[in-house]
C-alpha cells in the first residue's frame, strides 16, 4: 500500500480546476511540495477573489476556466467538473493527464500510510462512512471520515499525526478521476440512476462506481438485494484472496452479514462460517432503525470486520453514532401527526427508501429532477400515500406519475418556487394529514431551484413545522 507514485513535485507545473474547498486544499499542498500551481475558476465573485488572495504564491485565474495554462504537466480537477469541460479537452489534446483530489491524496501517501476503507453508492454513502468511523473509533483506532465529507482528504493524508485507518466516502465523480486508487476493502451500497447528465449513461455511472473495487485486498462488500453491486464485484480485478461479502436485511448466508430476530449478525468474518454466526448489535442500536439505515449499518460493520474490528466495537460504534441533519430526522409531533425531514433524499432511490419507512404518509416532494423519472417510485409508494404536496420546478413530472399510478391520492400542486413555498406546503400537508400519519419531506429532487442546498430546504421545513406547533 505504501510508496509515493510521484517522488518529486518540485517545479512541476500543475493546473487546479476549481477554487472550492478541495481545490484550495490541493493547491496549497502541491505548492508546499514545490509545484508551480495555477488555479482556474470560471467564476469571478467577491468571495472567490478573497479566497484567491489568501493563496499566497499561487497563481489564480478567475473568469476563464476553458484555456489550459501554458506548460501544464498535470490537471487536478474538483469533483463536479464534467469530463467534457473545454479545459479537459484541451488537456487531452496536449497529452496531459486529468486527475482528482482523491488521486492526488493517494499519490501523496507515505510508505506507512493508513489503509483506506472506501464507501460509495447512489445513497447512504455519508451515513455509512460516518457509522464506519464511529465503529473504528470504538475499537480504539485513530481514524477520520474523509473524501466526499469532512476534512479535505489531501490534508488528512499529509497530517503529521498518523492515522491507523481512514473511512473514505467516494462519489462517482471522485472515482472517475482516481485511476490509481487501491483500497484495503470497499463497499458499493446500491446503484440507481443519478448524475446521468454528468456521466452520460447508466453504464458509465456504474462503471465509475465499480472502480472502487479495483485492487481491493481483503473484502468487496456488496448489497445482496441489489444485483448490480454484486455484478461490479465479479467484474473487478482484485488481489488474490480478496473476498466478496454480501449484506442483507434477511437471514445471512455464509460470507454475508444480515439480520436474525432483530439482531445484526456476521457470517463472514467468523470461524466455520458455514455453521457459525457472530452477534454484532441489535436493530435498536441503529439510529434511526429504518430499513435502509440498517443496511447502511451492515455495510459499515462489514468493512470494519474486514479490518479486524471486534464485534463489541461494532455495537458500541453504532450506539454512539448520530446521523447528520436532514436524514430521516424527526422534527416534531403536532396534533398526533409526525413530521420527518429527509431533505437529503435528492433522488428517487433515496426517496424510495424513505417512503418505505413510514405509513400512511403525506408526502412533500419536488424540485430539480436531474433527468429522473418517477413512475417506479410512485407506483411502489402509492398504497402508503394519504396525500401529496408538490413544490419546485419539475413537480409536473411527479404529478403526471401520480396521475398514472395513484390517481385516487389527493395532490396539492403549489405553483411557486420561492423559499416561502415550504411554509405553504407544510400547512397543506397538515390539512391532508390525520392523527397517526407522517408528513414526510423526501423530495426525490435536488434543491437548487428554490434553496441554496438540501440543508437550507430541510431547515425551511423544520421552521415551518415549528410554526405549526407555536
Amino acid at each position: 500500500m505504501g510508496g509515493r507514485q510521484v517522488t518529486s513535485w518540485d517545479g512541476m507545473r500543475i493546473t487546479v480546476a476549481g477554487l472550492g474547498v478541495s481545490g484550495v486544499s490541493v493547491a496549497r499542498a502541491l505548492a508546499g511540495l514545490g509545484a508551480r500551481v495555477t488555479v482556474v475558476d470560471g467564476g469571478d465573485s467577491e468571495a472567490l477573489r478573497e479566497r484567491a488572495a489568501a493563496l499566497d504564491g499561487i497563481t489564480v485565474r478567475l473568469g476563464d476556466a476553458d484555456t489550459l495554462p501554458e506548460g501544464t504537466g498535470l490537471v487536478v480537477t474538483s469533483p463536479g467538473w464534467k469530463p467534457t469541460s473545454p479545459l479537459f479537452t484541451a488537456a487531452a489534446e496536449a497529452g496531459v493527464d486529468v486527475v482528482g483530489d482523491v488521486e492526488i491524496a493517494w499519490r501523496l501517501r507515505g510508505p506507512d500510510a493508513a489503509p483506506w476503507l472506501a464507501v460509495t453508492g447512489t445513497n447512504g454513502k455519508t451515513t455509512t462512512t460516518q457509522m464506519l468511523a464511529s465503529i473504528l473509533r470504538a475499537a480504539g483506532l485513530r481514524t477520520a471520515a474523509v473524501g466526499n465529507i469532512g476534512t479535505p482528504i489531501v490534508d488528512v493524508v499529509l497530517s503529521e499525526e498518523p492515522y491507523d485507518v481512514l473511512a473514505v466516502e467516494l462519489s462517482s465523480y471522485q472515482l472517475h478521476w482516481a485511476p490509481s486508487l487501491r483500497a484495503h476493502s470497499a463497499a458499493v451500497l446500491n446503484l440507481a440512476p443519478d448524475h446521468l447528465d454528468w456521466h452520460g449513461s447508466m453504464e458509465a455511472y456504474a462503471a465509475d462506481k465499480g472502480r472502487i473495487y479495483e485492487g481491493n485486498q481483503v473484502a468487496c462488500v456488496y448489497n445482496a438485494a441489489d444485483k448490480a453491486t454484486e455484478d461490479l464485484v465479479r467484474e473487478a480485478d482484485v488481489e488474490e484472496g480478496c473476498r466478496a461479502i454480501g449484506f442483507t436485511l434477511g437471514t445471512p448466508g455464509p460470507s454475508q452479514l444480515g439480520v436474525v430476530d432483530g439482531i445484526l449478525v456476521d457470517r463472514a468474518f467468523v470461524e466455520n462460517r458455514q455453521k457459525n454466526a457472530q452477534e454484532l448489535a441489535e436493530v435498536g442500536d441503529v439510529d434511526p432503525p429504518a430499513p435502509h439505515n440498517i443496511a447502511n449499518a451492515l455495510a459499515a460493520a462489514a468493512l470494519a470486520r474486514a479490518f479486524g474490528v471486534p464485534a463489541t466495537a461494532v455495537r458500541d460504534g453504532l450506539r454512539a453514532f448520530r446521523p447528520d441533519a436532514h436524514r430521516i430526522a424527526h422534527v416534531a409531533d403536532v396534533d398526533g401527526v409526525s413530521y420527518v425531514d429527509d431533505s437529503k433524499a435528492t433522488n428517487t432511490h433515496a426517496a424510495q427508501a424513505s417512503l418505505a419507512a413510514y405509513e400512511p404518509i403525506v408526502w412533500i416532494a419536488g424540485g430539480l429532477a436531474k433527468g429522473a423519472t418517477f413512475d417506479e417510485l410512485v407506483a411502489g409508494a402509492a398504497q402508503r400515500l394519504r396525500g401529496v404536496v408538490l413544490i419546485g420546478a419539475d413537480r409536473a413530472l411527479i404529478r403526471d406519475a401520480l396521475a398514472r399510478h395513484a390517481p385516487e391520492v389527493p395532490v396539492v400542486d403549489l405553483d411557486r418556487t420561492d423559499t416561502g413555498a415550504m411554509l405553504q406546503a407544510v400547512r397543506e400537508a397538515r390539512r391532508l394529514a390525520r392523527p397517526g400519519d407522517t408528513v414526510l419531506l423526501a423530495p426525490a429532487c435536488a434543491s437548487m431551484d428554490m434553496f441554496a442546498d438540501y440543508n437550507k430546504r430541510g431547515d425551511a421545513f423544520a421552521e415551518a413545522v415549528r410554526e405549526l406547533g407555536a
